[in-house]
């Protein structure tokens, strides 16, 4: 990452009662520093909230004092949202979303992200540990 910038480095509990906090955070790093359109802002928070949801309630299975680290990266023309827990690792290949046309409640939060974002990949935990999600938004909108 030559030209990357950290916008913000947010450290919380995986319990749902952070998560306010944690999109307001997002909010005000996208929506202030990178003038995205009011309705990809929400929907970039919305992503990063069902990214965190889903490690609250599958990668640590409930609400706990384990901490989740959330870094917010300007790297050239995309922003870098990056998701560190410290439960197990997790099989990437059985993260996928599921077909939107299977109606059931619950399990749209991958589909939502994979929506919002220009890439979703699992990348290597520096430590070796835990589990790091990696999501990238282009700063440029998509065929520009």
């Amino acid at each position: 990452m030559d030209q990357a910038q950290k916008l913000a480095e947010i450290h919380f509990h995986a319990k749902s009662d952070q998560l306010q906090h944690v999109r307001n955070e997002v909010r005000d790093a996208v929506g202030e520093r990178h003038f995205f359109p009011s309705n990809i802002v929400e929907c970039i928070v919305l992503a990063v909230d069902e990214a965190c949801t889903n490690i609250i309630r599958h990668a640590y299975g409930r609400e706990c004092d384990i901490e989740i680290v959330l870094e917010i990266v300007a790297d050239g023309e995309e922003l870098v949202f990056r998701l560190t827990d410290f439960a197990d690792p997790v099989d990437d290949q059985a993260v996928r979303p599921r077909a939107i046309n299977h109606m059931q409640p619950g399990g749209l939060g991958m589909h939502i992200i994979h929506q919002v974002m220009d890439n979703v990949a699992f990348v290597q935990c520096p430590n070796g540990t835990g589990n790091v999600l990696e999501m990238r938004k282009k700063t440029t909108p998509k065929g520009t």
